[in-house]
């Protein structure tokens, strides 16, 4: 009678590395990372994966060599250093191995500004969106200085009118931080509340709010031709323009209007004065009060609330 215990099946390629993924998922988890970071080291693993089978637990440099060669030339520098900082994070969590090859990339240094649109343009952009809901939000953008990501978490409690400020919750960096509210945004927040009236989110999804207590994807708010009218359509083929370029506009505008450089700083939640400096080659500075410079600067638009053809 035989009595040898049965051969135990090989663990396939592909079951070893859906192991070790899910690994590298709680790993990422646990050190608590923003999301966007999780899901570009996640995405990192996963496009190694499809291009080695599966088998990413022993890449030599040779093979790294060729696989960030053959990245470059379909991905921006930004994308493939974000895969190298996953397959680094994936070394050191999962694999439990030093990092042995911080030379393997060098992006070239480079400073651009990106581009920004006029007070005139902006009030023609938001003008030019068809879909209320989308209007607003870009307003919002624009008059609180908002990355898209911390536009989409705003909820009804953290508009404070009372103290014309907004808190921004779990930014960039696990930050929060306070920005000013100007009378104009207030009053049109207000306004867009009383259509949707959600308990909780200030921008809840669906096309008229209110319906679903989900929060947008962000691919949903961000600016496409067929949400616009021509005047807007016909700006943005002139410039690459992004729901984060209101940022770097508004970011401009209270600089040349005057408001000074840390008081910037501080309403946009950089860590460094550095980042901010690279809006100063436009304007002179004032040590007139921010606050009030903002209420001037927003008071000047005009946002309708008809339909747009």
């Amino acid at each position: 009678m035989d009595i040898t215990a049965p051969a135990s099946p090989a663990v396939t390629p592909s079951a070893h590395f859906d192991r070790q993924y899910q690994l590298h998922l709680k790993h990422l988890r646990l050190k608590g990372l923003q999301p966007k970071t999780i899901d570009a080291y996640a995405r990192a693993i996963r496009q190694l994966g499809d291009y080695f089978a599966h088998h990413i637990d022993a890449l030599s440099e040779p093979q790294l060599i060729d696989y960030f060669s053959d990245l470059i030339k379909t991905h921006s520098w930004s994308a493939v250093k974000l895969n190298l900082y996953g397959l680094k994070f994936y070394t050191i969590h999962v694999l439990r191995k030093p990092w042995a090859m911080p030379h393997l990339i060098k992006p070239p240094k480079a400073q651009r500004l990106p581009d920004i649109v006029t007070v005139q343009e902006a009030q023609a952009l938001f003008a030019a969106t068809r879909t209320l809901s989308y209007r607003v939000f870009y307003f919002a953008l624009y008059s609180l200085g908002l990355r898209l990501s911390e536009g989409l978490a705003l909820r009804v409690g953290d508009i404070d009118g009372a103290r014309s400020r907004v808190h921004i919750r779990d930014s960039k960096g696990n930050r929060d931080r306070l920005v000013p509210l100007p009378d104009a945004t207030l009053g049109v927040l207000r306004k867009f509340w009383q259509l949707h009236r959600h308990p909780e989110l200030l921008f809840p999804k669906g096309r008229w709010l209110g319906r679903r207590a989900q929060r947008h994807h962000p691919a949903g708010p961000r600016w496409c031709a067929k949400d616009l009218a021509p005047g807007g359509a016909g700006l943005r083929a002139k410039k690459k323009i992004t729901p984060h370029s209101l940022r770097h506009s508004y970011a401009t505008h209270l600089i040349e209007a005057g408001v000074d450089l840390l008081e910037v700083q501080k309403i946009l939640g950089h860590h460094s004065i550095l980042t901010t400096a690279r809006y100063t080659h436009l304007t002179s500075h004032t040590n007139t009060q921010a606050s009030v410079r903002i209420n001037t600067l927003m008071n000047s638009f005009t946002l309708h609330w008809g339909a747009v053809t």
